[in-house]
């Protein structure tokens, strides 16, 4: 997760970078509370725009799949296109390209070739802009990727087939119900799949008869403050798979695609970071944006070697 105390941005980001809240510290990915608060920077911090522009009726385009998206969502999808940086617009077209050309395949293999044009974009932690105090701004920059906005851009890469469904897609997923608003931000990763509009199935329980279940109430600091203030306390039940159970039976029912995250040990979060899971010809990964020194980009971090050092995983599986 990401916690922050930037002005713009709130972001928790822990272990390599997840989250969006936002401490001013860099994820430092070594599985501590500091790292994961760090590392909540996928809380997002966005708030509504309620300007009289935002809400005004306008004559609809012609509608497609793609453009019957709320009313509410035309303005921020127009405002995004025009403001989009000429580096973002071309890799999305991209995207886009690729999208097309392998319209036939499964979820995870759609995830496996866009989240790979990211590898080598550098980490940067506090993209998203506004908090419960100030306002929210619809940010799309892939000139910088933190762990969480990385799962945000490919989900809705996977999903569009034109810029202004990619907007569309990447509000549904970014934010509940598509409202653009700080505490309609799926902050925690569980949220992909315990609140409404469902993004990913929880297959964790599935996948090891080792799994855990642990009761926490997300948000809720250990001295009774909130990683995320303006945001009230959820209480969740989180399961993971401890990492001494992480063997090769484990991950043979991983499939490419999956989202992996990083449990966390603190009550008030549920995982520390997040990223792909993807098998490669040189074994299995976790394709995720790295805080670590060493890499401050998107690298693919060998699967065994990542996980044994962490307290372990929830796996999300997106649905089709």
């Amino acid at each position: 997760m990401h916690v922050s105390s930037n002005s713009s941005s709130t972001s928790l980001n822990t272990a390599d970078g997840g989250f969006h809240t936002g401490l001013p510290q860099k994820a430092k990915e070594d599985g501590t509370v500091a790292s994961a608060m760090a590392a909540f920077e996928a809380v997002r911090s966005n708030a509504p725009d309620t300007s009289a522009g935002h809400r005004r009726r306008t004559a609809e385009p012609k509608r497609t799949p793609e453009s019957s998206q709320p009313n509410q969502t035309i303005m921020p999808q127009q405002t995004a296109i025009a403001t989009m940086s000429e580096e973002t617009s071309r890799k999305l077209d991209t995207l886009l390209a690729i999208r097309a050309a392998n319209a036939g395949l499964s979820a995870g293999q759609l995830i496996e070739l866009l989240s790979r044009e990211f590898l080598g974009t550098p980490y940067k932690g506090n993209m998203l802009k506004g908090s419960a105090t100030s306002p929210e701004q619809l940010v799309i920059d892939f000139s910088g990727l933190d762990c969480f906005t990385y799962l945000d851009y490919v989900e809705a890469a996977r999903k569009a087939t034109t810029k202004a469904g990619y907007v569309g897609h990447l509000i549904q997923t970014r934010y509940v119900d598509g409202d653009i608003d700080f505490v309609h931000r799926r902050h925690f990763f569980t949220d992909w799949a315990d609140r409404t509009q469902v993004l990913a199935d929880d297959v964790t329980a599935t996948i090891s008869t080792h799994a855990v279940t642990v009761e926490k109430r997300l948000n809720r600091k250990s001295d009774g403050g909130s990683y995320l203030p303006g945001l009230p306390v959820v209480e969740r039940n989180i399961t993971y798979i401890p990492s001494e159970f992480i063997d090769a039976n484990v991950i043979s029912q991983l499939r490419t695609g999956d989202l992996i995250g990083i449990y966390s040990t603190a009550d008030g979060l549920d995982v520390t970071h997040v990223g792909f899971f993807v098998e490669t010809s040189d074994g299995p990964v976790l394709r995720n944006a790295s805080s670590k020194k060493i890499n401050m980009k998107v690298v693919d971090s060998p699967f065994l070697e990542y996980v044994n050092n962490t307290p372990g995983i929830v796996v999300l599986r997106p649905l089709a």
